[in-house]
């Protein structure tokens, strides 16, 4: 009698930096989607505070971002028995890895990326050494996992491609010792942009008007939908090229109705750019509600985060150490 063996499920990895609020962009184009991903994939969602870091943080802030991005990773759905939620800092592993990964990565290399450069303009008092090694412990995030798949935005490409240049690299050395990753890319999460310049994508790093942060008040989301920029004209057509900020917010309505902004854009034939706002105010706050009611019963309960968190850890440790001890031993790194 044949039997059939079930192929093992690839691992899918994303992290957030705990830095500030989640935006209405991080949730349509992220956050909803690892509850699905989480059926097909063993999934790792990580708060990186390490990361963050590299810019300076007040330190009762950073803890209670933390929290809060645990609680609401929760809250949006994703089921911390089937997928691991866990703090960076509680795997000493990412650090370990990362000074490994350091060791074969170029200054070069390092010195191209983009974001080292943008952030190097934003914050040209604090150019620090980890801003500038930033891409070697990410790819350190990743390799640890012996991960397959990262969803990843535009801004991130370059990243993941370093990533996938140090694991190639090494494994040229040590054959087998990583699994390069692929970018996960999915096929229908819309693309936000920001309400202030709807020809640049929401980021909570932008003026507080010009993005929805998922825990905004109904009032709050509602006035900065009335503030959106739009343009001078008065029909309603999904035309990003000479319309952006009217098909924003015809994209925005069209990803929590599920259907394309081209359809949207035909319901709502014949009504003003007011009667638009309106509309994807309500059905933002629609939405989040839910969302938001889970996260502050999530936060009223501090003892649960922690333990959820502790055993996210646990179990990253475990899989991480397996990848580190191989490391170590390939390389040549006396072990007791």
């Amino acid at each position: 009698m044949e039997t059939t063996q079930t192929a093992p499920r690839k691992t899918l990895y994303s992290a957030i930096q705990p830095s500030g609020s989640i935006t209405l962009g991080n949730y349509i184009g992220a956050l909803r989607n690892f509850v699905l991903l989480a059926e097909d994939y063993d999934c790792l969602f990580c708060m990186a505070d390490l990361h963050a870091l590299t810019v300076r943080q007040e330190p009762a802030a950073l803890r209670r971002n933390t929290q809060s991005l645990a609680a609401l990773y929760i809250a949006c759905g994703i089921d911390p028995e089937k997928s691991i939620v866990y703090c960076q800092s509680h795997v000493p592993e990412h650090a370990e890895l990362a000074w490994i990964l350091n060791c074969f990565t170029y200054m070069g290399e390092l010195s191209r990326m983009t974001q080292f450069k943008d952030k190097s303009a934003k914050h040209a008092d604090n150019i620090n050494a980890g801003l500038f090694a930033y891409p070697s412990l990410m790819a350190a995030d990743i390799l640890l996992y012996q991960t397959n798949l990262v969803p990843v935005g535009a801004d991130q490409k370059q990243h993941l491609e370093l990533a996938r240049d140090i694991a190639n690299r090494l494994n040229g050395l040590y054959p087998g010792l990583f699994t390069v990753p692929e970018p996960y890319i999915s096929k229908t999460s819309a693309r936000i942009m920001s309400l202030s310049d709807p020809t640049r994508k929401m980021s909570k790093s932008d003026a507080e008007d010009s993005y929805i942060a998922v825990l905004d008040t109904p009032d709050v989301i509602r006035r900065k939908f009335r503030r959106a920029v739009t343009d001078s004209e008065t029909e309603i057509r999904y035309d990003p090229e000479n319309k952006p900020g009217v098909s924003n917010l015809l994209s925005i309505i069209a990803a929590l109705d599920g259907i394309t902004p081209e359809e949207e854009a035909v319901k709502m034939q014949g009504l003003q750019y007011g009667a638009l706002k309106e509309a994807a105010s309500e059905s933002v706050i629609a939405v989040l509600a839910p969302i938001q009611e889970r996260y502050q019963q999530l936060m009223g309960d501090k003892e649960y985060i922690q333990n959820t968190l502790k055993a996210g850890a646990e179990r990253a440790h475990y899989l991480a150490l397996k990848t580190l001890r191989k490391v170590y031993k390939k390389l040549g790194l006396y072990q007791l």
